[in-house]
């Protein structure tokens, strides 16, 4: 069950991240696999900033089960081949993971944001 209501498209029929996944909404796909794609942030906060998405719908990271354990897995491998493919592998990256509207979530789609190519600060915000 969510912690809150869900009023900004969690539901697969009305989520950005489906939509974009089904290729009904265009977006860059810079990587793909069975199970999750990455496409570069609309609003970057940092020269680089990805977006690593599942192709499951899930809509915060409440609602994970034991069984997306290895989705969730492939998820900070791929950030570490994306990583690499950036040149952000040696000078540093974040990956981060919003839940919830005072997490800063805003799309109901669980997805983690890779950032880098700057000093990142602590704490972020």
């Amino acid at each position: 069950m969510n912690a809150q209501p869900d009023t900004t498209g969690g539901s697969p029929a009305d989520c950005l991240f489906c939509k974009i996944n089904q290729g009904t909404i265009p977006a860059e796909k810079v990587f793909e696999n069975d199970g999750l794609f990455a496409i570069r942030d609309i609003n970057p906060q940092a020269p680089t900033h990805l977006l690593i998405i599942p192709k499951k719908h899930i809509t915060t990271l409440l609602d994970l089960q034991t069984a997306d354990e290895e989705l969730i897995g492939s998820i900070y491998t791929t950030a570490n081949q994306i990583a690499k493919a950036e040149g952000v592998d040696r000078s540093g990256f974040r990956v981060v993971a919003n839940c919830g509207s005072d997490g800063g979530q805003s799309v109901y789609h669980i997805h983690f944001h890779l950032l880098g190519g700057r000093p990142l600060h602590w704490p972020p915000g």
